[in-house]
Parts: structure tokens; C-alpha cells; sequence
């Protein structure tokens, strides 16, 4: 089968540093790339409780960029193995089912919650974190029956979504109800780390809540503040137009383009500016609860900064090597929150996963995903997906996907 294939050495890794840095198509293309389109075989069970997948549709995350750029911090690489197919946003259809796939049948659309945590790796002493329900922070990513890798993606043992084929232990499976579309069934799993990251962060009514960053993240946050009714305030922080109307019709009350988030603070939140003999101002008052969907060592201290007493940081965007001034964090009592991935949450009496609730409110029409995607393509189109990634705002991109079955429209 076809399949979008990841790959990297040590020497490979220095090389494109260095010169990745003159032409960065280097990256995806020609002998030092670290992907490729490769022929492989199709992936077997790994146990009756597992299910093969017949992909549909697969969207591209910011975090397969980073993967593919070699953006991410070098922490993370005991919970991976090589070579590995990518894609973790998808939807598909079962055509193959394990004798104890727990009622999953071959024919049923689904989706899957990517994260590879005890249960599909068959540890029986189930980890602390999986025991709360927090699958997403799984303690034995790198154990079990298949090799390591924090999610399907960057496992080497699974396929992922740009395959053909690939396989989900039966814990991973949610189906797909008939109104929900293979391209809306694809972008569960960003909108289940939304709504997820909202209910860590759960604002109070009339609270000012600052989003940094209108991309695909930044637009759901959005979504799922409104669709959770929680009656906040919303001010957007976006450098480009195109993405920051898209933020003001997806619910957003504030909307700035000028970057200027500590003045904008001022004029939206009523915080109170103060200049320090030296360096960055800092406000008093100020937002209670920021969603950074940059996570960078700009965004997250302006952060702190714009944040009231006893405000509370969500950092959504994936960043690494960070220096702070933890000055706003000691003196306004501050919280900050990593966000990473869905878990089962108490909703209405009982304990629902959060990818139950993000069909359930693409199903009732709370959250739009159809406006959201722009570009799909073939498998074979590939490159013209990352370079439409690397120029979304020039593109008039938000989310892209490979598309498996029916017609490609590749808006460019």
C-alpha cells in the first residue's frame, strides 16, 4: 500500500540543519528528506482487541510540520520509533475487526482518539494517569506490545492516516454517526484537544479570555468556548486578516491583528500598565485565562503579563526550550496548564470522553469544521500539502487533508 513514510537519522539530523536552513525543500524532497512516499505492507492485527482501518480522510497537523522539520526538542524521542507512517487526524471505515473488538464491526465509520496508552499496548497494571482517564499522558509509551510511540503517527507497529491502511486497538475507536462527514470525522481529534483544553480552563461567566494565535487551534478554541456555553468574553490575537475574520465569525467579540496584546489588554480587559525601570511593562488586572496556541517565549510571557491575579495560562502551542520571566507568575498568584490530548471528563451525571462530546456537537451543529477545511489532496500530492502549510495565510489555508475516496479540490 501507499503510505506517507517519516524517517531520520543522527547524521541525516545535522545535515539538514545545516543546510536546510538555504533551501528547506530540502526537507521534504531529494535524498536528505525525511519523508517519502513509500510502498509497505498493509498492517496485521496486533491482537483479537484491534481493528484494521481503510482511511478516508486525513488532515495535517501543525505537529507533523514540526516532525517533518525537525522542530521538535529531542525530549520526546523515547517516546517515538522510526520509521513511522504519519497522520493522527483521521476518519475512516473498518474493514477488518479482531474477535474481541468489543462491538466494533467491519463497515462502521469511525474516528479514532490517536494516543497509544496501556490498554492498546496490553499492560495489564494500568498506569496512574490512564486510571484517571488522562490516556493522552500515558506513563508506558514506550512499553508494552508495540514499540514506542506517545500516539498512531509516530509508532512504527500501527500505519497512521496517510496509509491506506492502518489499525486501532478497539479503546482508540469512536464511530461516526451518518451527519457527520469523513473530512468532519477527520478533525475530531484537533477539536477533542479544544474542547478538552476549554475544560481544564473553564472560564466563568463574563470572564475576558484571550486566545494568541486564529489558525486551526486558535479557531476551535473559539468554537468550543461558544459551543460550551460558558459566556466569556473572547479577544483574538492573530497577525493575519484572513485568519483573524474567520476568528470573529466563529464567535470571537475582539479581534486584533497588530500584535500589540499588552495595549490591547489595557483597552479590552481594563488592566492597569505599569514600566519597569527596565525591560517589558507589566499590567496589573488583565485577562483571567489565556489560550497560547503559539507557545513561544514571546507569546507565553506576554501571557503572563496580560494575565490578571490568579490568572490561569493554557499553553495549547508546542514549544520547547523556553526562557521566562516568572516575575507576573509569583506576584499575580498565576497558573499555568499544559495541554496535550482528550481524556474521559464527568459531563450530565456520568464520565464522557471528550471525543463522544466533539461528534456529538458536530452532529447537533454547534461547531462548523466544513468552513474550516480548504485544501484537500491525493497521497501523491503530498509536497503541494506541505507547501501550502508553510504559506497558509498566503494560501487562504486553515485546514488541510489527504482525501482517500471521492473527488480532490485542491484550492490554490
Amino acid at each position: 500500500m501507499k503510505a506517507v513514510q517519516f524517517n531520520v537519522a543522527v547524521p541525516q539530523y545535522l545535515a539538514l540543519k545545516a543546510l536546510g536552513l538555504a533551501n528547506r525543500k530540502l526537507y521534504y524532497e531529494g535524498p536528505l528528506a525525511t519523508v517519502r512516499l513509500v510502498d509497505i505492507t498493509e498492517p496485521a492485527l496486533p491482537t483479537p482487541q484491534w481493528v484494521k482501518i481503510r482511511t478516508h480522510a486525513c488532515g495535517m497537523c501543525g505537529s507533523d510540520i514540526n516532525l517533518i522539520f525537525l522542530r521538535d526538542s529531542p525530549s520526546a524521542s523515547p517516546f517515538t520509533s522510526f520509521p513511522c507512517i504519519l497522520g493522527h487526524e483521521l476518519s475512516g471505515e473498518i474493514v477488518e475487526a479482531g474477535s474481541d473488538a468489543g462491538g466494533l464491526e467491519v463497515g462502521d465509520r469511525v474516528t479514532i482518539s490517536p494516543h497509544l496508552s496501556c490498554q492498546a499496548r496490553g499492560i495489564d497494571a494500568i498506569c496512574p494517569a490512564c486510571s484517571a482517564g488522562r490516556w493522552g499522558s500515558c506513563e508506558n509509551f514506550a512499553r508494552g506490545l508495540l514499540a514506542p510511540g506517545m500516539f498512531t503517527g509516530i509508532c512504527r507497529d500501527t500505519s497512521a492516516g496517510f496509509a491506506e491502511y492502518l489499525v486501532a486497538h478497539r479503546s482508540q475507536v469512536f464511530k461516526l454517526p451518518e451527519e457527520v462527514s469523513d473530512e468532519e470525522g477527520a478533525m475530531m481529534e484537533p477539536l477533542g484537544v479544544c474542547i478538552q483544553a476549554v475544560l481544564d480552563n473553564r472560564p466563568q461567566k463574563g470572564e475576558h479570555v484571550l486566545v494568541i494565535g486564529g489558525g486551526v487551534i486558535g479557531s476551535l478554541i473559539i468554537q468550543a468556548l461558544r459551543a460550551l456555553d460558558t459566556g466569556c468574553v473572547i479577544t483574538l490575537s492573530e497577525p493575519s486578516p484572513f485568519h483573524a475574520e474567520l476568528g470573529r465569525k466563529f464567535g470571537a467579540d475582539h479581534v486584533f491583528t497588530d500584535g500589540d496584546i499588552l495595549g490591547r489588554t489595557v483597552e479590552i480587559a481594563g488592566a492597569t500598565r505599569y514600566r519597569p525601570m527596565l525591560g517589558q511593562d507589566i499590567l496589573m488586572g488583565g485577562f483571567a485565562r489565556v489560550f497560547d496556541t503559539v507557545g513561544s517565549k514571546e507569546t507565553i510571557n506576554l501571557s503572563l503579563r496580560a494575565m490578571a491575579t490568579g490568572g490561569v495560562l493554557s499553553v495549547v502551542g508546542i514549544g520547547h526550550e523556553v526562557k521566562l520571566d516568572l516575575t507576573p507568575l509569583w506576584l499575580k498568584l498565576q497558573t499555568i496548564k499544559g495541554v496535550f490530548a482528550t481524556a474521559y471528563v464527568p459531563m450530565d451525571g456520568k464520565l464522557t470522553h471528550v471525543f463522544d462530546l466533539a461528534i456529538d456537537l458536530v452532529r447537533k451543529k454547534r461547531v462548523d469544521l466544513k468552513e474550516m477545511i480548504t485544501h484537500t489532496f491525493t497521497l501523491e500530492q503530498f509536497p503541494r500539502m506541505i507547501e501550502t502549510n508553510l504559506a497558509k495565510s498566503r494560501n487562504g489555508a486553515v485546514k488541510t487533508m489527504v482525501k482517500f475516496t471521492g473527488n480532490q479540490e485542491v484550492n490554490q
